[in-house]
């Protein structure tokens, strides 16, 4: 195992704060910026990772795999406002902790299915889908924040989740 299960949840959290404090750089005013006209807007790529993570932990998890658990929980997501997005991005921090919680190393190891229809392990899953996915949306989240005029915003907001130290 490269990572243990602490430190994928320790990991999947810090996504859930980086996330949250690119998030606190959004003009409201920009929320239905899209780059272009077949990409998600802002709201709506914050929509989505409101839900992608723990929906695709507890997806990998299931003894078997029921599209309605996507499904519902996008439903769910489509519903909210930026407010119950920011909320609900929050509240993963504490889902990732619950969902893995009972996980042992050899359910991590268990073979499955992978959406490429070649064979994986969950733990495999967990960090090239769940938590790589997390860093790529988050990276389209920070570009779409610079393309709306947040030119301050740089590698420390990205990577780190925290404002470069004031030049002075």
């Amino acid at each position: 195992m490269v990572l243990t299960k602490s430190e994928l949840i320790t990991s999947l959290q810090d996504e859930v704060r980086i996330l949250l404090h690119l998030a606190g750089k959004i003009d409201r005013e920009k929320l239905d910026y899209r780059p272009t006209p077949k990409q998600r807007s802002t709201i709506e790529l914050l929509k989505y990772l409101s839900m992608m993570g723990p929906t695709l932990v507890q997806y990998v998890l299931a003894e078997t795999q029921d599209p309605t658990l996507w499904t519902s929980a996008a439903a769910a997501a489509d519903a909210r406002d930026f407010d119950q997005t920011l909320e609900a991005i929050a509240a993963q921090s504490d889902a990732y902790a619950t969902l893995l919680a009972d996980v042992a190393d050899a359910d991590l190891r268990r073979e499955v299915d992978g959406f490429d229809g070649k064979k994986t392990t969950r733990g495999a899953v967990m960090v090239n889908l769940v938590l790589c996915g997390c860093a790529a949306y988050r990276t389209q989240l920070f570009l779409y924040l610079k393309a709306c005029g947040r030119e301050e915003l740089g590698t420390m907001n990205l990577w780190a989740g925290v404002d470069a130290p004031a030049t002075v």
